[in-house]
């Protein structure tokens, strides 16, 4: 990798920081569906390596969808950017983009051909996004619809990967991993909100966050209200592997460390601790995936 890419994947896809999140992320998916049809062995690794690489390639599809949505902006507030300052071009980006998604497809059609139905949902939806579902303004006066129908990627790429274990299976999926469908679109919301609560000092012009949008009582309010949220369906997702007590206490943990984190941002709204909320958001996610998909293999 050139010096060019590699600092460009440093500042805007950093793979040191999202590779183990979506490991755990497919993996769990992986196993929490194996369980549901009672299977016993942990998923074998051509269906991981083909649901992990699979994610990744996607989460750096839609990085590279907000360059070539996000150009005029960046171009006037944000030109310390790689793609702004001439690091990367976005035809560059395109290619990049194509690569990807030759080799998603391949994936697919190796480990089992119908999931290529499941992928090209994945990419319908990423395009529409890409798009602002043709309503740019819409969305952009309206914050919540723009935060909730960016979200539903989530629940799509985790069925992707769920289906890299059901449907290689050849069965229709568990009843029970709607419920872990759920949970990825909470726990967008809540990774969303820990990467754009932002101390005052850090906050810049033409950057829309949620501290600058909402203030941040009620950023951190909301912040908190996902995680709820996701805890209640990982529960439920729990109980269904007759794992509740384990969960519970896992989830009632990492809450109150959550709203510790939260509180001292409140009092002290200093870039560390608002740094330390992102930094949560990631182990809160981590921490759930874990619960529901390896722990109870365990």
């Amino acid at each position: 990798m050139s010096n060019r890419w590699w600092t460009y994947q440093k500042e805007r896809f950093p793979l040191a920081a999202h590779a183990p999140l979506i490991l755990v992320f497919s993996y769990s998916a992986l196993s929490y569906s194996s369980m549901l049809r009672g299977q016993h062995r942990l998923p074998t690794y051509i269906p991981a390596l083909v649901a992990f690489i699979t994610a990744v390639l996607v989460f750096l599809q839609l990085r590279i969808a907000d360059e070539f949505k996000d150009f005029e902006d960046d171009s006037r507030y944000r030109r310390y950017r790689p793609v702004p300052r001439g690091l990367i071009r976005l035809h560059e980006l395109g290619v990049v983009f194509a690569v990807a998604a030759v080799i998603q497809i391949s994936l697919a059609l190796l480990l089992h051909p119908p999931l290529v139905f499941l992928l090209l949902t994945v990419w319908v939806y990423l395009a529409l996004m890409s798009k602002e579902f043709f309503i740019r303004d819409w969305l952009k006066a309206r914050p919540i619809h723009y935060l909730w129908s960016h979200m539903f990627i989530m629940p799509l790429v985790d069925f992707y990967v769920t289906g890299c274990d059901w449907m290689v299976a050849r069965v229709q999926a568990p009843p029970g991993i709607w419920w872990f469908l759920i949970i990825s679109f909470f726990n967008g919301i809540n990774l969303e909100f820990g990467r754009k609560i932002r101390a005052p000092t850090d906050e810049e012009v033409g950057v829309d966050t949620y501290t600058a949008l909402w203030g941040r009582e009620r950023a951190v309010q909301v912040w908190l209200a996902a995680q709820v949220c996701a805890a209640i369906c990982a529960i439920k997702a729990a109980s269904i592997i007759h794992f509740t007590a384990p969960a519970t206490a896992v989830l009632i943990t990492m809450f109150t460390l959550s709203c510790f984190t939260a509180a001292k941002f409140v009092r002290n709204p200093v870039s560390n601790n608002a740094k330390s909320i992102e930094l949560f958001s990631g182990l809160w996610t981590l921490a759930m995936y874990l619960t529901l998909g390896l722990m109870p293999r365990i």
